[in-house]
């Protein structure tokens, strides 16, 4: 019996017992009279199981069949189980994939209970949080887009571990997908080139303070009240993109809970399509994955208005999205980059170099290089690199010299007798400072009083060194 027909069954018990008058019974109770003495007549001829519910312990006639819920809890557990290193399909990821892989129509709830009862699912409750006033979510599409990156076993044993780059807008949750490597600034690039080219360009972003988006400003830096740009603000300084930093998790939580929407929808989904590698992952968010994800998830906005501006042409992004690095001059027009030599050509010959020159090199994400000087473009070309330091030889341990000047090894006889006369060199200075500590001793005369002082120490020859008795 339920709890409201168990305090029915106390409070007509009292009518009874107590002579209760049905009046207050009907008060108590919240029914009306006639309801009242309807339950009293039945109460009277079958006791408490008459003011039980007819329907109790029936079967209900929208109930699915036992063979249909057997065909669903049998594909339940033999493709969305999961295994020991992977975790199972949850209820209505389940219902989704039964009713587009197997055509099998099953509401997520129904399933749920299927899933209880059988013990292929348990409610997971995790640890009370603390308390965080929640933000409201911005109006316009493209207001504010949060950037995150997931590091996460996407592709399981099949394949290594990967970041998924993940953009996400404030407003609608709209989301954009980038799987690759490493989280670098050329990553965060490919993410903002793909929402650019589908969306505009957005207003602003909501990162966190890793060293790709944000850098904290030196102690200079604030007394000059200079904020730091790194490679990625620069880029999206000149687009006008906004980077705000968050302090916390929870701040961006819109991105940080689509990271575990992904790190459960992806991975099972990467799972049943067999996919292993980043190219073809790539190729799967974009034409099937985060199609349906925006369909089933993203919402219409609080204000019509699109705060996306328009796309530049590819020629302009090209041009933004590059690194840029300053390097000083050498006298001969050579500027140095990560280990390369590249020579300049300035024009009319360059003429000598004016002090504390420096030039810009440019670095496309295909690992293409141009070079500026005084904002005009240079012609250069890359020298040979200098040729590396040979590790010494073994046997002799000889280093040789790459300008053909030859370094003594360890058998020469300078260094054999470099350790003798370093011996001899502090025995000498030794017996000086014991022959000066004699000396001012036997030269000061004895206090009034005092006893005798003892005879001088005399040198004794210990391991071609001589030292003093009682001086050590």
């Amino acid at each position: 019996m339920s709890s409201k027909e168990l305090r029915r069954v106390e409070v007509l018990s009292r009518v009874r017992s107590e002579g209760l008058p049905l009046g207050d019974v009907a008060e108590m109770l919240a029914l009306s009279y006639r309801q009242i003495k309807r339950l009293w007549r039945r109460y009277r001829q079958k006791g408490p199981s008459g003011l039980q519910h007819g329907n109790a312990g029936r079967a209900s006639h929208r109930a699915k069949p036992r063979a249909f819920r057997e065909q669903v809890l049998r594909l339940v557990r033999e493709k969305y189980g999961g295994r020991a290193e992977a975790p199972p399909f949850g209820p209505t990821l389940a219902a989704e994939h039964l009713a587009e892989e197997d055509h099998l129509a099953v509401d997520a709830e129904t399933l749920r209970r299927w899933m209880l009862e059988e013990r292929l699912w348990s409610r997971q409750r995790g640890k009370p949080r603390a308390h965080r006033q929640r933000r409201a979510r911005k109006e316009h599409f493209g207001e504010l887009v949060q950037l995150d990156g997931s590091f996460h076993a996407w592709f399981e044993e099949r394949g290594p571990r990967g970041c998924l780059m993940n953009m996400v807008d404030d407003a609608t949750g709209t989301t954009v997908a980038y799987l690759c490597k490493e989280e670098t600034t050329w990553d965060a690039v490919a993410v903002l080139r793909l929402w650019i080219a589908q969306y505009g360009v957005p207003l602003a972003l909501y990162t966190d303070w890793k060293n790709v988006y944000k850098a904290a400003p030196t102690p200079k830096q604030e007394l000059r009240g200079e904020e730091p740009l790194t490679q990625f603000g620069r880029m999206c300084a000149q687009l006008g993109i906004r980077i705000l930093g968050a302090h916390s998790p929870q701040a961006k939580g819109r991105v940080e809970r689509r990271n575990g929407v992904h790190q459960d929808r992806l991975v099972k989904k990467l799972r049943r399509q067999g996919i292993g590698a980043y190219d073809t992952t790539n190729a799967y968010l974009e034409a099937e994955y985060l199609p349906d994800l925006n369909r089933r998830f993203a919402k219409a906005p609080g204000r019509p208005e699109n705060y996306h501006r328009p796309a530049p042409c590819a020629e302009e992004l090209s041009t933004i999205f590059r690194l840029r690095t300053e390097h000083f001059v050498s006298n001969d027009w050579v500027v140095r980059h990560q280990g390369r030599f590249l020579q300049l050509h300035p024009r009319n010959g360059g003429g000598a170099r004016p002090r504390s020159a420096q030039a810009i090199v440019w670095e496309h994400a295909d690992g293409q290089l141009e070079v500026s000087y005084r904002e005009e473009p240079l012609a250069f070309e890359e020298l040979p690199a200098a040729p590396r330091k040979q590790p010494p030889d073994s046997a002799t341990g000889h280093v040789p010299c790459p300008r053909g000047i030859p370094r003594p090894g360890q058998d020469h006889p300078y260094k054999r007798n470099a350790d003798r006369e370093i011996r001899e060199r502090r025995r000498r200075l030794l017996v000086q400072a014991v022959a000066a500590r004699a000396a001012g001793s036997a030269s000061a005369p004895p206090a009034a009083g005092s006893a005798p002082a003892p005879p001088a120490a005399t040198p004794t020859p210990v391991n071609d060194i001589s030292v003093t008795e009682g001086t050590f």
